[in-house]
């Protein structure tokens, strides 16, 4: 009798809440965002290097090299959480990696919520920045790789209409100008025929000087704001899509790691009640 009772103690103390398919998952899951927070810190780190200083990125109000290095430390710091308290079955480091997850999905939640009700703000601090990229198209060979992307890719010339584009000092139309570019539009607002063999790099020259409709035969007029609102709107699923894609790897960190979080409690609960029934009469 004694021994049968013993047996029983023994797979007792051999059973566990946890669930190791949800702890190396978890862990899984946190490795891997893990090493993506140290590429995003190495490429920011690298993009830094580079530049040396402040450059013309600054327009952009945030450096895009810092603000993947704050984004890459940020979560380094949380997959970090979350792989040692998974491993290490801690409560407290994964309470700190539930949590921080939540407030950021709540974050992005509430900014897209923002984002969508005081639309016009967010249009004109969107033209703010495109009006501020323009003045320093020279200053930046990458800024101004991105600027031209914008154009080709959407049609557009300009924030809101090319003529936006004398506000950069080689392309103003003041008479005191002396650039030889003086009154013209970059290359990527320029209508591009595949018919054509030789390509006119210079098809923006004097573009400013002409009349809506007359340089709307060689360069694209509209702005680049109205084509991306209208972009927008004609591929909300595609962005819903992403949203998801990235709302969904947040839910489920916050999944598991809420339910080894409670198993991690109830094997506890175990541990304590066999520790206060350890001495058996039948011994």
């Amino acid at each position: 009798m004694a021994r049968r009772r013993r047996g029983a103690a023994g797979r007792d103390e051999e059973f566990t809440f946890v669930s190791p398919v949800v702890k190396y998952l978890l862990f899984v899951f946190n490795f891997i965002f893990w090493i993506i927070s140290l590429v995003m810190v190495s490429i920011g780190v690298y993009a830094r290097m580079m530049k040396h200083a402040e450059t013309a990125l600054a327009c952009l109000s945030v450096d895009p090299a810092i603000m993947l290095m704050v984004v890459g430390v940020l979560m380094f710091i949380i997959t970090f959480c979350g792989c040692v308290g998974s491993l290490r079955e801690n409560i407290c480091l994964l309470q700190t990696f539930c949590v921080c997850l939540t407030l950021i999905f709540i974050l992005q939640l509430a900014a897209g919520i923002l984002g969508f009700i005081f639309s016009d703000k967010a249009r004109n601090k969107v033209t703010e920045v495109i009006n501020r990229a323009i003045v320093h198209y020279r200053d930046d060979i990458d800024l101004q790789n991105l600027i031209d992307f914008g154009q080709r890719e959407f049609d557009c010339c300009g924030g809101i209409t090319y003529t936006d584009w004398s506000q950069n000092m080689y392309f103003s139309c003041k008479d005191d100008n002396p650039s030889r570019e003086r009154c013209s539009v970059p290359f990527s607002c320029c209508i591009v025929s595949k018919d054509k063999v030789v390509i006119n790099t210079m098809c923006g020259q004097g573009m400013q000087q002409l009349e809506y409709a007359e340089a709307g035969n060689h360069i694209h007029t509209n702005g680049c704001i109205d084509k991306l609102v209208n972009w927008i709107h004609s591929n909300l699923f595609l962005l819903g899509g992403i949203a998801l894609g990235l709302a969904i790897p947040q839910l489920v960190g916050i999944l598991l790691s809420q339910i080894l979080i409670n198993q991690i409690k109830d094997q506890i609960e175990l541990q304590n009640y066999n520790q206060k029934h350890r001495s058996d009469p039948w011994s």
